[in-house]
């Protein structure tokens, strides 16, 4: 593939690498927030983004109003996933939106948000937390999608309709119809989702080469799982690392079973062995905020 256009707006070459170092999950429990506080401060991170219905959102809100600099965008959430804790839509939970389980909170997988939420009903819900993030002082960077909830067909042509009714620059992928159908999406999801990031780009949107991780599930070396998959980007590529970082507290561990893992994003990050490594590999960080100038004119 070739390289990335919007690199090449920002003035890199063929050669260059940049990578967005995203922090998801804010607003979540108090841990995120103090997490991605520390971590802004520190400079070890480029971009975050809120759960908007979730019980610390509005300390997450207060970081922004509070530092017009902070990079956070709107994490559009319509899962959630624990057990103990429980989140549910801004917009009512009526058993026929096909947004909440039996408990009366959005559902624990986002296959069963493909299989159960209405279109309209997640529009509604979505357009609902932009504007709750926009009424509490955030000026969202972007949107991006809690858990992948967003990433089926029907819903992702919501996602990104939404997103350009709002202003907001979406998360979208630079993968073709065949590629997300070697990820293992059905036919129609990967129509859309290729179609869909190839219009993005034609018009002027950034849009990313590779979303990159470790999953939370693997607690051990994360550091170096971390290091192998960034140092994966290719040149020419502007790719879109996540982390989950918290600080360690009884809230967190009563809450997560992979409590472990997000301190250990945020120990790894916050000790800036990161950015030594980034250094090294002669990766640029850039944050969303850095991005939105090349879609001037397209609002």
């Amino acid at each position: 593939m070739r390289s990335n256009p919007a690199l090449k707006k920002l003035g890199f070459s063929d050669k260059d690498r940049a990578l967005v170092i995203h922090t998801d999950d804010i607003g979540m429990c108090q841990a995120t927030v103090t997490a991605f506080k520390a971590l802004w401060q520190a400079k070890a991170i480029s971009s975050g983004a809120a759960m908007v219905p979730c019980s610390w959102f509005n300390t997450a809100a207060s970081l922004c109003r509070e530092d017009a600099t902070i990079d956070m965008g709107v994490h559009a959430t319509l899962t959630s996933e624990w057990s103990a804790y429980r989140w549910g839509p801004l917009t009512g939970e009526a058993f026929q939106s096909g947004l909440v389980d039996e408990e009366r909170r959005f559902h624990k997988t986002s296959g069963a948000v493909a299989r159960e939420a209405q279109p309209a009903a997640v529009k509604a819900e979505l357009s609902a937390q932009i504007s709750l993030a926009r009424a509490s002082g955030i000026a969202p960077t972007h949107i991006d999608t809690h858990m992948g909830s967003v990433m089926h067909g029907p819903l992702y042509d919501v996602f990104v309709d939404l997103a350009l009714e709002t202003g907001i620059p979406p998360f979208a992928l630079r993968l073709s119809a065949a590629d997300w159908e070697a990820f293992g999406l059905d036919t129609e999801s990967a129509d859309v989702l290729g179609r869909r990031a190839a219009e993005l780009e034609q018009t002027g949107f950034p849009v990313y080469d590779s979303l990159l991780n470790v999953r939370l599930s693997d607690e051990q070396d994360r550091v170096a799982k971390s290091q192998a998959v960034i140092a994966g980007l290719r040149p020419g590529q502007l790719g879109y690392f996540i982390l989950h970082p918290a600080h360690d507290t009884p809230e967190l561990r009563d809450l997560c079973p992979d409590w472990r893992s997000r301190v250990g994003d945020f120990e790894m990050f916050i000790s800036g062995e990161m950015a030594e490594f980034l250094q090294k590999e002669n990766i640029t960080i850039v944050g969303t905020r850095e991005l939105n100038p090349l879609i001037s004119g397209v609002f």
